[in-house]
């Protein structure tokens, strides 16, 4: 069986989320659209949390596992799942199953903030919004990571170079 090559991905994470990397494709702030790539680790779950916006879920190595705020296994998406997802649903953690698992999440009819995280009694330790993933996503230009992911126009079958 072969992984999804993500070879070309420069992969981000912060300090306060354990167990997950990520890596921002777009911000469109007039469209209220943020598509982010996620990396879990293998059989470790992600903060718990809730999804602010509506969102697009689709699995491309491994398998998602939900679990209810109290631990209890909820559902879990495989490879190739796709699943939309609404605002406000209950909190949750996710993470991977024995493979590291990416998934890559389409958030749509974002209004500000994207995830709210909690701790164990439910009570806000931290926000994302489209401003963190705005500011991310100009990290990545800035360093040349969101070039690595870009397409690349054909070379000339002729000459074998790109145009410019």
């Amino acid at each position: 069986m072969h992984g999804f090559n993500d070879s070309n991905i420069t992969w981000y994470t912060l300090d306060w989320l354990e167990h997950v990397a990520f890596h921002v494709y777009a911000v469109d702030e007039t469209n209220r659209i943020v598509d982010v790539i996620f990396k879990f680790a293998p059989n470790k779950q992600a903060m718990l949390h809730r999804h602010h916006s509506p969102y697009i879920t689709f699995v491309l190595q491994g398998e998602l596992r939900f679990h209810r705020p109290n631990g209890d296994f909820k559902e879990v998406r495989p490879t190739g799942s796709y699943v939309q997802g609404t605002a406000n649903g209950e909190p949750h953690t996710e993470g991977a199953g024995d493979q590291e698992a990416i998934v890559f999440f389409s958030n749509r009819n974002v209004t500000g903030d994207l995830y709210e995280f909690l701790d164990s009694d439910m009570q806000r330790v931290q926000m994302l919004g489209i401003a963190d993933f705005k500011a991310q996503f100009d990290r990545q230009v800035a360093e040349g990571a969101a070039a690595k992911v870009a397409s690349r126009p054909a070379p000339n079958p002729t000459t074998g170079t790109a145009p410019n």
